[in-house]
């Protein structure tokens, strides 16, 4: 598979996880009932279609298309084709950070960052530019840079702000029309909290992805730039202190799956009021967690 866009490659794996359980030889419906499934647009589905076309799992001819053989788990992207370069720097130096507890007030250098994680001395810079400007990070000379680390204050001041933005994006939800995407976005999601949910014993730890891509497209529905750009700063702290906090993390994910349900549910009522309660009740128990996180017991 050598196409390189994310979302083509997102969309294709979601078919191919459709057509796992189909016999061979089922018809597949018409393009545009095939976006609708993948919440993309026809020119996407087109594109996946004539990928599974070139690799023998689906005949497509003209309007007829027919599944040739069942999917195989090495037919789909790895994970870590779905990441963009900027993201695989996030993931590696946020893993870093956390998972090897480094210190606030450590002196961070760029080319030892890029020997570390195989990167260019460029990538590593942009990265560290990026994230600057939320106070998490201060340049100092030319290839040196300081981790300034995370306090319980700091935790407040972010909660309280995360609180502001997505509440006045929640609510939006009530006046949505029927046909805005995000719709179809609410109703992949809550299949992939019921599937996580069932198989919550030995994947809990995948929660805290699917909690990034659940409130991040909560949050995107404002279509407000500097809101979508503080979500950066969420998934940054939030994300992966939920990663790096072990204590209680499978009762805590399985807990906050069931938030994200009930807030899926008041999203879909339009209800103002029954919205405005669970997404505050949501946002309290993240602030509650985060502030642990970082306290400690």
């Amino acid at each position: 598979m050598a196409r390189t866009n994310e979302r083509f490659k997102t969309a294709c794996n979601a078919l191919l996880k459709r057509l796992e359980d189909e016999p061979t030889g089922t018809e597949l419906p018409s393009e545009q009932v095939i976006a609708d499934w993948l919440c993309v647009s026809r020119t996407i589905a087109r594109s996946v279609l004539k990928e599974l076309d070139e690799t023998g799992i689906v005949s497509w001819r003209g309007r007829r298309k027919r599944l040739l053989r069942r999917p195989l788990a090495s037919d789909r992207f790895a994970p870590t084709d779905l990441r963009s370069g900027s993201e695989r720097v996030e993931r590696a130096f946020l893993e870093w950070i956390l998972r090897r507890d480094v210190a606030p007030n450590t002196r961070l250098n760029v080319r030892d960052l890029s020997r570390r994680f195989s990167v260019s001395p460029p990538a590593i810079t942009a990265f560290l530019t990026r994230f600057s400007r939320f106070g998490l990070v201060r340049r100092e000379g030319r290839d040196g840079w300081m981790l300034e680390g995370f306090t319980a204050q700091y935790a407040r001041e972010l909660s309280d702000f995360r609180r502001m933005i997505e509440l006045d994006a929640a609510q939006r939800f009530a006046h949505l029309p029927d046909d805005h995407a995000v719709w179809c976005d609410l109703d992949a999601m809550e299949e992939a909290h019921h599937r996580l949910l069932a198989t919550i014993e030995t994947s809990f730890h995948d929660f805290s992805a699917l909690d990034d891509r659940f409130h991040t497209a909560i949050v995107s529905i404002t279509g407000n730039r500097f809101a979508l750009d503080f979500q950066d700063l969420i998934s940054f702290v939030f994300h992966y202190h939920y990663q790096w906090n072990k204590r209680s993390e499978r009762e805590r994910n399985e807990a906050a799956i069931g938030e994200h349900l009930l807030y899926i549910a008041a999203l879909r009522s339009r209800d103002p009021q029954r919205i405005l309660a669970a997404a505050d009740a949501h946002l309290a128990t993240a602030r509650q967690t985060l502030l642990a996180s970082i306290e400690g017991p």
